[in-house]
């Protein structure tokens, strides 16, 4: 039904799919080119196997198999990915003035994040192309996710963290699942630096973006919401920017989707950026004439990155999609978490740049109040629980074990 190909995205050079590369000779980033037969067949096939019980139909990544990486199932590394919920949510809707609001929360994957759709497709290559020692520079997610799958294929993970920058729950997953853990003297940038020449000297197997099956799991986040919407897709499709990979596999799988007759029209991709970590916003704003790096912080972890490797792909993803970059600052990233928390939804920081951006998206007329959307909520709330303490009023009352002392408290707190 399908056959892929690696393929240079600056100079269109193929490669073997199975060849151990992660970028061009002329320096272009790669990524897996499909050739589909029955490209409605496809689609039919993947209705049907939401009926299914098969660990590798149930998964919302390898559900789509065929034109994600075409192995095997024996060969897959999975937990079942995926499937995340589609949440049609009031209260956000009148928070962000945008009543065609919906979100899908990738917070809900087996390590907490969006990353375990990536992962699952970066481990089930690895395994395929005969590579035990897996590395990656992450900020908290990756390395969570990396540690998780790496433990289910039986191989070694190295993890590559900025020194005192990652938060606690999310060093507890990555050391939980068996990782070994480097903690670097500087920031992101600096951990994906060594992860890449590493990796380009044959040392490690690099699970990091710049790896094409990252882009390639990851893109099933949209083809999974445009299931849920019945392929009948949204105006917006809204998401946090740091790395760009999301950007970059957003606008492949958008893409694609338009190419093979899936849907009908191509939502509008809507990239936002903490302002202390908007490399990719500077550079929407001046045209996209060049990426200037910058040093990031934010309270985002997740996105504090600046300088972002998948650059070059995911500006191809904005301008295919006549979208946009935007940029919204710490304290409208934490009002919005604190209005998803109160939601009983939740998330971390970085994914409430979502909502902070669309909030001001629809505030200056950029999109319209009767426009659908959609917004993805990239990580868990327990991710960053440091993030909760440090910017909420905490409602916890220490008080006497008795019914009279609590009953007196809670009239006080009428």
């Amino acid at each position: 039904m399908t056959t892929a190909k690696l393929q240079c995205i600056a100079c269109q050079q193929d490669f073997p799919l199975w060849e151990l590369r992660y970028e061009c000779g002329c320096g272009g980033l790669l990524e897996v080119a499909h050739s589909v037969k029955g490209k409605s067949e496809l689609k039919d096939l993947v209705e049907q196997r939401l009926l299914s019980r098969k660990p590798w139909d149930r998964s919302g990544v390898w559900r789509f198999r065929e034109a994600v990486v075409p192995l095997e199932t024996s060969e897959l590394v999975t937990h079942q990915e995926g499937q995340t919920g589609l949440y049609d949510i009031d209260t956000l809707q009148d928070w962000t003035g945008c009543p065609g609001l919906l979100l899908k929360h990738e917070g809900e994957n087996p390590s907490g994040s969006f990353k375990d759709r990536g992962m699952t497709a970066a481990v089930s290559a690895a395994k395929k192309l005969g590579m035990n020692r897996l590395a990656c520079a992450s900020t908290g997610n990756t390395s969570s996710s990396l540690a998780a799958y790496a433990a289910r294929a039986g191989a070694q993970a190295l993890v590559f963290l900025p020194a005192g920058k990652v938060s606690l729950g999310k060093m507890a997953q990555t050391l939980g699942y068996g990782a070994q853990a480097l903690a670097i003297r500087g920031d992101f940038d600096d951990a994906m630096r060594i992860v890449r020449e590493l990796a380009l000297a044959g040392e490690v197997y690099m699970v990091n973006s710049l790896n094409p099956f990252r882009i390639e799991g990851q893109k099933t986040i949209i083809w999974e919401l445009l299931q849920d919407l019945e392929w009948n897709p949204p105006d917006w499709i809204v998401v946090p920017g740091g790395n760009l990979g999301n950007t970059s596999a957003f606008g492949k799988a958008i893409e694609e989707a338009y190419q093979w007759g899936w849907i009908k029209k191509k939502p509008r991709l809507a990239v936002i950026q903490a302002s202390g970590a908007n490399p990719f916003f500077t550079s929407f704003q001046a045209g996209f004439k060049n990426l200037v790096a910058m040093q990031a912080e934010t309270i985002a972890t997740a996105i504090r990155i600046g300088n972002p490797v998948n650059y070059q792909r995911a500006k191809q993803a904005i301008e295919r999609t006549q979208g946009l970059v935007a940029a919204v600052d710490d304290a409208s990233i934490l009002a919005a978490k604190a209005a998803i928390d109160r939601a009983g939804v939740g998330c971390e920081p970085a994914s409430a740049a979502t909502l902070a951006g669309l909030k001001e998206l629809i505030r200056s007329g950029v999109v319209c109040k009767t426009q659908r959307v959609v917004a993805i909520l990239t990580g868990h709330m327990l991710k960053d629980t440091d993030a909760i303490f440090a910017s909420q009023t905490l409602q916890s009352h220490e008080v006497d074990a008795n019914a009279t002392a609590i009953r007196s408290l809670l009239a006080a707190l009428r």
